[in-house]
């Protein structure tokens, strides 16, 4: 059979074909026509945020253990001044953690609803949450101007140093909490239950709850031992 390919001028070399979309030329390591995909989108390490938050949530542990130790120090540290017997009103307490338990049990139901994708039922249980939330702050306010109002601020003695000191970062803990749920609450209306909200409302479920565990401590610790004789 005779040959039918058409000669190149003398100099000239046959370009090559077109590479097929997607692929890739020799180099770096790479063989001609293996396919190299790129990322469409940013790369998220599965449960990388919930790790990275219970690393937070940690560290926050040991703040509350310092507090917790300095209390144990100068809790008895009256300095002749009142004692935790003569200033501390347990029913107001009780009923102050009553409101925190509650509003735990309220963001649970908050966490089922999301899994089940209503978007009205999440909002509507995390708005009771942060009710509750404000409540506890609220009376948490109050008590601070009593005792202020009474001459037991901070600086009367070490015991009330440290009750101060304890209490009031646990307030500003559920301040954050709270802000931090008004939040959420803005951007699940706007966007609805996308993953990064979902992922959201999961690390602020955990900060929550944690805050329920260490005023569970503070409830025993300071005000059912701080009355007794």
């Amino acid at each position: 059979m005779p040959d039918t390919t058409a000669p190149f001028p003398a100099g000239r070399a046959q370009a090559a074909p077109p590479a097929p979309p997607h692929a890739v030329q020799s180099g770096h390591g790479m063989q001609e026509g293996e396919l190299r995909f790129y990322m469409t989108s940013e790369y998220h390490v599965p449960n990388g945020t919930l790790l990275g938050f219970w690393i937070y949530l940690m560290s926050d542990c040991l703040i509350f253990a310092c507090l917790f130790a300095a209390y144990g120090v100068l809790g008895r540290s009256y300095a002749g001044g009142p004692t935790g017997a003569e200033l501390f009103d347990l029913p107001l307490v009780a009923l102050n953690t009553s409101f925190l338990l509650l509003s735990s049990i309220t963001y649970g139901f908050a966490m089922l609803q999301m899994q089940q994708g209503r978007v009205g039922g999440t909002q509507g249980w995390l708005a009771i949450t942060g009710v509750l939330g404000a409540a506890f702050l609220a009376v948490e306010i109050y008590e601070f101007v009593h005792l202020v109002g009474e001459g037991a601020g901070p600086w009367r003695s070490g015991f009330l140093t440290s009750f101060f000191s304890l209490v009031s970062t646990h307030g500003l803990h559920v301040t954050f909490g709270t802000i931090w749920l008004i939040t959420l609450m803005v951007q699940v209306s706007k966007h609805g239950l996308i993953p990064e909200n979902r992922r959201r409302l999961m690390c602020l479920s955990m900060f929550w709850h944690f805050l329920d565990v260490v005023w569970i401590g503070v409830f025993t610790f300071v005000y059912l031992m701080g009355v007794l004789p």
